[in-house]
């Protein structure tokens, strides 16, 4: 049987991932990436802490988390985009062209 201790270990290891992708990348997309993974580890954890104390608001949190996300996405990809048209990079080592 899976328990809470389970769930949260999860969450744990995904939230390290997430923060090791966001400190070790230089490529922007890849950033974004490891965000969402950040964002979706502390929804398994709220999800966990909800299921375990049988109340509905951290599921509610999560729903939030995850339309946050969603317009996180379509913003980041967006300015990615255009960034990519701009310098035909999308490595954080050319936005330094931005500085005044």
């Amino acid at each position: 049987m899976i328990g809470f201790y389970h769930y949260i270990i999860l969450s744990a290891f995904l939230f390290a991932i997430g923060l090791v992708g966001i400190l070790r990348r230089k490529n922007l997309l890849m950033l974004f990436f490891s965000t969402e993974i950040l964002l979706n580890a502390a929804n398994v954890g709220f999800v966990a802490v909800s299921k375990f104390y049988m109340d509905l608001g951290g599921q509610i949190f999560a729903l939030f988390i995850i339309a946050i996300a969603a317009s996180e996405v379509a913003v980041g990809l967006g300015l990615l985009t255009l960034w990519y048209k701009r310098t035909g990079s999308i490595n954080l080592d050319s936005l330094n062209s931005m500085k005044g």
